[in-house]
């Protein structure tokens, strides 16, 4: 009995540790209510479109703000990521 309980106390340190190791992995979501690109309210034009970058998820407007985010993503990431950027 006493062993049965020994492996269930190390299954579950091993599973909270494991658990740890990929939360430290999940995408941050947008702290913005609006595109990055364009600036309009997120579902205004349908639903959003998500593309994870950098760890950070960015959501936009519509698909044509995507192209513009392509071109520069570290721009737009950087202004859900750094404090001093955020309105």
């Amino acid at each position: 009995m006493k062993s049965v309980s020994a492996i269930a106390i190390l299954a579950a340190v091993f599973l909270g540790s494991t658990f740890a190791l990929a939360d430290s992995s999940v995408p941050k979501p947008s702290p913005l209510s609006k595109c990055v690109v364009s600036g309009e309210k997120l579902g205004e034009r349908g639903t959003p479109v998500k593309v994870t970058s950098e760890g950070t998820d960015v959501y936009f407007c519509c698909k044509s703000c995507l192209k513009d985010f392509n071109k520069d993503p570290k721009k737009f990431v950087k202004m859900l990521t750094d404090p001093a950027l955020k309105k």
